[in-house]
């Protein structure tokens, strides 16, 4: 287990290969461990970076310290410490949230950024994932198989508050607006069966930039890197390929995916 201290508190994180860095941050239910297949395969080519955000898996917990500023701040002091620059970000529900915070606020460190069933506003969250316990949402959202449990094995070390703090930010922030000021490329993943988290609207797909992309993987739910993960791979290393400051949108879409798209 590889940790650094932050402002004298403990951030867990983990690294693989080598190559332009690509961080993956995980939502509310898990940790970094549920990357670990996804950082297997971009690790051939990038270097792939996960850690656990406060009051997840291994990182240290404060109740003061759950607010998506002071978790985009741990990214950035992360990165500082580290010595590393500009990054591509891969973020999954609260993860894809800390990323708009971080572009929004650091867009010059910021290359492109990949979202996963991230959600656009408060409504389209679903009041279970709001108001349950940790070990409840497992059960709700994982596909149940032994993979699947031994990945998502840390969601019980969550502190509820952790989660609880993350949805106060995402109800009284506007984080997808500013994203879409933006002229990073963004690409937006979502699950068609995910119970907890609605795709966006037809009016929020009609606002996006030309450097933004929506696409929907018809056989997936809540963690499409478990569920369909030979389809979300070849999907995210497709886009981490294309050139910078290009958009998403040429995308050479694989017939898998090519009916699901706008």
């Amino acid at each position: 287990m590889s940790v650094v201290f932050l402002d004298s508190a403990i951030v867990h994180y983990e690294v693989l290969g080598k190559g332009r860095p690509v961080f993956f941050l995980h939502g509310w239910v898990g940790s970094w461990k549920y990357w670990i297949p996804t950082m297997q395969v971009a690790s051939t080519s990038y270097r792939a970076y996960a850690l656990d955000l406060w009051g997840f898996g291994e990182t240290a917990k404060n109740p003061q310290g759950y607010s998506l500023d002071i978790q985009a701040d741990m990214l950035r002091a992360f990165m500082d410490k580290m010595g590393i620059g500009k990054i591509a970000l891969v973020g999954h529900g609260l993860g894809g949230l800390v990323a708009f915070n971080f572009s929004k606020r650091w867009p010059e460190s910021v290359d492109r950024i990949m979202t996963i069933n991230c959600p656009m506003d408060f409504d389209t969250v679903h009041v279970r994932m709001r108001t349950s316990a940790p070990a409840d949402l497992i059960d709700w959202l994982s596909n149940r198989t032994p993979g699947s449990a031994a990945a998502l094995s840390d969601a019980i070390k969550t502190d509820p508050q952790a989660i609880a703090a993350s949805m106060e930010g995402l109800q009284s922030n506007n984080l997808f607006g500013a994203a879409r000021q933006t002229n990073l490329p963004c690409l937006f993943v979502y699950g068609q069966n995910d119970p907890a988290i609605l795709p966006p609207s037809t009016e929020k797909l009609a606002s996006l930039s030309h450097m933004m992309h929506h696409i929907v993987l018809d056989g997936s739910g809540h963690f499409p890197m478990m569920d369909e993960s030979q389809k979300f791979n070849r999907l995210l290393i497709d886009f981490l390929a294309l050139e910078s400051g290009a958009s998403p949108q040429e995308l050479q879409l694989k017939e898998e995916w090519k009916r699901r798209v706008r």
